[in-house]
């Protein structure tokens, strides 16, 4: 569910799922003082906006939230940091605050906890994977010039 929202939408997933476990931590049914609701903890109106009509359907609740990731990915010209402070507090107060992160506490240790998170995901999975393809050279190989076209 969560790839197949990132992939539409043009999100990373490893952006999606610490922005949900912060918001929820992955309980459909987490409360909110503020009247979010759902894994991603779609304020109503944003829900709307993009598209929700079940704020509780766990699909149409992430499709959203990935909509609504990719607008500010776009708004805020893929600065991470922008867009989950924009996640937090709206888009309104990150471009009233100058582009930058509003100094609301909530939002910026909001911002600290999932760019953590976030950079953590992506070391984890950017760790190269073997190929089908011939070997790569071993250091003793390169280091006694032994190289040939077949590596």
């Amino acid at each position: 569910m969560i790839a197949h929202s990132a992939a539409r939408n043009g999100v990373d997933p490893n952006l999606i799922i610490p922005v949900m476990r912060q918001e929820s931590g992955f309980n459909l049914r987490a409360p909110s003082y503020k009247g979010a609701s759902g894994l991603m903890q779609l304020m109503p109106g944003t829900a709307q906006r993009f598209g929700v009509t079940n704020i509780y359907d766990p699909a149409q609740n992430i499709e959203g939230a990935a909509r609504y990731l990719r607008f500010l990915l776009d708004q805020f010209n893929g600065d991470v940091s922008l867009v989950l402070a924009g996640y937090n507090a709206g888009e309104n107060a990150v471009v009233n605050s100058g582009y930058k992160i509003p100094r609301y506490r909530e939002t910026q240790n909001y911002v600290r906890s999932i760019t953590a998170r976030y950079g953590s995901a992506k070391n984890r999975t950017a760790v190269a994977r073997p190929s089908a393809g011939p070997e790569a050279p071993s250091a003793e190989t390169f280091s006694k010039g032994r190289l040939s076209n077949n590596y």
